[in-house]
């Protein structure tokens, strides 16, 4: 096993402890990840194979709330639907637009990933929830423009879902949690589809990269419910550690246009 292997489990396990112990935003930190630590060199290969990773852990935190009981199904299904066309779009761009600018726009969505994690959120909501014909067109609106940036950006855009789902059902945040896990897996899929038909996704990275989240989820999740009383904290400090990431990116892709390096 080759020492970028090693980085790849580390990586991976970081992306999935930290998904396990506050339950979101982990993803995003996939792609600087692969960039910065792992060397992944093409930014577009790096989101082509985040997508793939994401993707994967995403449907394996799905089961675990299938069977809590946490999915409204029909609203789940008709989010996704609509969210894997505008992901198809999405990642359509992405791969148009130069690697280093789509870096900074991804910087960008990193701060909005930070500061939305950083809003309290309420659990209240109708936990009866049911579609219906007034309902649909909502969730189709919103779905399609969480797709659309989560293609474009190759993250798992759970920031994006979980409250796009809120707002147009009034689930509660549990069922938008639980629900926004089967568009953040077909989103992903789907991203990661339209990049490895123009070989923009690594592979080998990628299933090692898995193998760290599986490992690093399990470990995040056994953390959490012994932090449980602290898990505010930990989401402000995570928010911090996404402002400083973004940061750098920034640095690293804005940085010689301005002459900072």
């Amino acid at each position: 096993m080759s020492l970028q292997d090693l980085l790849a489990i580390l990586a991976g396990g970081i992306v999935g402890f930290s998904l396990g112990l506050i339950g979101g935003g982990g993803s995003v930190l996939a792609v600087p990840l692969l960039l910065y630590v792992v060397g992944v060199r093409d930014p577009h290969v790096a989101i082509g194979t985040s997508a793939l990773a994401v993707a994967v852990n995403a449907f394996a935190n799905l089961a675990q709330h299938a069977r809590a009981g946490n999915v409204k199904w029909p609203c789940a299904a008709t989010f996704a639907a609509s969210g894997v066309v505008g992901a198809l779009i999405g990642s359509t761009i992405g791969k148009m637009i130069n690697g280093q600018h789509l870096l900074a726009l991804f910087a960008v969505v990193m701060v909005a990933v930070g500061v939305s994690m950083l809003r309290s959120r309420s659990g209240e909501g109708d936990s009866d929830v049911h579609m219906d014909a007034k309902m649909a067109p909502r969730l189709v609106a919103t779905g399609l423009g969480a797709g659309l940036l989560s293609g474009f950006f190759g993250i798992g855009g759970g920031f994006l879902i979980v409250p796009g789902l809120i707002v147009a059902s009034g689930m509660p945040i549990l069922n938008a949690v639980g629900s926004s896990l089967f568009s953040v897996g077909a989103f992903g899929v789907t991203t990661a589809a339209n990049y490895a038909v123009s070989g923009m996704v690594d592979w080998r990275i990628a299933i090692i990269f898995i193998v760290g989240g599986v490992v690093g989820g399990t470990v995040g999740m056994k953390l959490a419910m012994r932090l449980a009383s602290n898990r505010g904290a930990l989401v402000k400090i995570f928010a911090v550690v996404l402002f400083a990431v973004a940061a750098y990116m920034l640095y690293r892709s804005v940085g010689p246009v301005l002459g900072l390096h």
